[in-house]
C-alpha cells in the first residue's frame, strides 16, 4: 500500500518518453536525449586504475555528507567567488535530482506553494508535489 503522496505523485515525464525514444531508435531514427544528465565525457583513467588497485575486499560507502576533502574543495571554490561557505555547510549528493528533493524537503511543508519558473526540468513539478 502506498502513501497518499505516493499515489498522487505524477509520473516522471522523462520516464514516460523513454519507450517512444527506444522505439524510434529501433527504427533507426537518431535520438538526442535532452533529459537525464548522463555523463558524456570519458572517465579519467586514474579512476579505473584506483579501482583495479584497491587493496581491500570491500569497497565501503563514503561518509553520508561527502568526503571531507571534497567538501573542502567545494567550499574553496565558492570562496574564490566571494561566497563564504564552510565545509560543514557542504552536503554532497549523488545527483542533482537528489539535491533538489533534499532541498525542497528541508525548506517546504505539505501545502506550501512552490513556484517553478519556465523553462524547467520536467521533474521539478513532481519533486515539488512530493515535498
Amino acid at each position: 500500500m502506498l502513501s497518499h503522496r505516493g499515489n498522487t505523485m505524477p509520473a516522471s515525464p522523462i520516464r514516460r518518453l523513454i519507450p517512444y525514444a527506444n522505439e524510434a531508435k529501433r527504427k533507426g531514427i537518431e535520438v538526442y536525449h535532452l533529459n537525464i544528465g548522463q555523463p558524456d565525457i570519458p572517465t579519467p583513467p586514474e579512476i579505473f586504475e584506483a579501482i583495479r588497485n584497491f587493496p581491500d575486499k570491500v569497497l565501503p560507502y563514503g561518509p553520508s555528507e561527502g568526503l571531507p576533502e571534497t567538501r573542502e574543495v567545494i567550499a574553496d571554490y565558492f570562496r574564490r567567488y566571494g561566497i563564504e561557505v564552510s565545509p560543514d555547510e557542504v552536503f554532497i549528493t549523488t545527483g542533482g535530482s537528489e539535491a533538489i528533493i533534499f532541498s525542497l524537503m528541508a525548506i517546504t511543508d505539505p501545502g506550501d506553494e512552490v513556484l517553478i519558473p519556465e523553462p524547467f526540468y520536467t521533474n521539478y513539478g513532481g519533486f515539488a508535489h512530493m515535498s
